[in-house]
């Protein structure tokens, strides 16, 4: 399964409303992605998540779908069709070297780099579709060092999976195995070198042990080392 998931990912944005006030970003008038790097993905029991030099890396609870097979044009009133093309879930963080996003955000730069570096994408366990009904049902939690971050439903999406999933693939073909995030709450924040992040998620107030992710952060070596561009 984790072979299969590496081999695509596409990250798709889907912010909460209180998410994109805390960053003090405007509402999209539509949904709006980006890709992350198969690279990026961090999987069950690896780690740590490593913190490029002179970076502000933040987490992002987010619900991940794993596709079970190719689509195209789904038209976004087809919430059966789109549910169906649904493998299974995963619980992820997505990673964010939140200065390199704001300097690109200001100069209309790609967020390639600040999304992209290796271990940026910590993932559980798959979770199987019968464990979460209803994706637009579900609870998820954040903690940093046992101090919670991060704790709101899936239900607060801007934009609900039918509609996120229609206009990914009227723009590129979905395939079998990747891997779509569908944004997260607010609560977002720092991380730096000797923090522990926990993430799980609940349906109906019961935790599935297969979301459960824990990773520690460290510091990254190598050439890299953030400077304005």
């Amino acid at each position: 399964m984790a072979a299969s998931i590496k081999s695509n990912c596409r990250k798709l944005t889907l912010d909460r409303s209180d998410h994109i006030a805390e960053l003090n970003n405007t509402k999209p008038k539509q949904p709006f992605f980006f890709l992350k790097p198969s690279s990026s993905i961090l999987c069950p029991g690896e780690g740590p998540v490593l913190r490029p030099k002179g970076t502000s890396l933040h987490y992002e609870v987010e619900l991940a779908l794993v596709m079970g097979k190719k689509v195209r044009d789904l038209d976004p009133n087809d919430d059966k069709g789109a549910l169906d093309a649904i493998q299974s879930y995963l619980l992820a963080i997505d990673m964010t070297a939140r200065n390199v996003q704001d300097e690109a955000k200001k100069k209309g730069l790609p967020w390639t780099i600040a999304k992209g570096f290796d271990t940026f994408l910590p993932i559980s366990q798959e979770i199987l579709k019968s464990q979460i009904p209803d994706p637009h049902n579900a609870f998820l939690r954040l903690s940093v060092n046992s101090q919670q971050r991060q704790a709101d439903s899936s239900g607060l999406m801007l934009y609900r999976i039918p509609r996120l999933l229609a206009e990914i693939s009227r723009v590129m073909t979905l395939e079998k195995g990747d891997l779509v995030l569908t944004g997260t709450p607010k609560g977002v924040g720092e991380v730096k070198s000797g923090d522990v992040m926990k993430a799980s998620i609940e349906v109906d107030g019961k935790e599935i042990e297969q979301g459960r992710i824990e990773v520690e952060v460290q510091d990254r070596e190598g050439r890299y080392e953030y400077c304005e561009t």
